[in-house]
């Protein structure tokens, strides 16, 4: 299954796709009692004896399985926006005592990245020469 192209040839691996109710760590029992089913991903690439890589889920049982595979690979995506929200916009220089303070810095550092990511997604201005 193929995932996402990358910059040199589309990034694909096998998968294996299953509900499962987990087990340990006290799992949330729903509202009937019984424990939810959820999904577990598991990468198995050509050449490997067995999976190598392991994902839960909590989305619902109708979703495509492309889309499953996606959301579970989008790691990278999530870690380079940690990291620009930490180094580029400060995230990591609050140094406040009180909730509010941080629930602040937290809210305009977030306003700003969305903002950064509009401009950047969708340009109104026509860029220099």
């Amino acid at each position: 299954m193929v995932w996402r192209k990358g910059s040199k040839a589309a990034l694909s691996s096998h998968f294996v796709l299953l509900r499962v109710r987990l087990a340990g760590r006290r799992p949330k029992p729903a509202d009937d009692g019984t424990i939810p089913l959820t999904w577990l991903i598991a990468q198995w690439p050509d050449g490997e004896d067995g999976p190598v890589k392991y994902w839960i889920s909590n989305l619902p049982a109708g979703i495509p399985a492309k889309d499953l595979v996606r959301l579970a690979k989008s790691r990278r995506r999530i870690e380079h926006d940690y990291r620009e929200l930490k180094t580029a916009l400060g995230l990591d220089h609050f140094e406040g005592r009180s909730f509010t303070g941080w629930h602040r810095r937290v809210t305009l550092v977030t306003a700003t990245h969305l903002f950064l990511t509009e401009q950047r997604t969708c340009p109104k201005a026509p860029a220099r020469a």
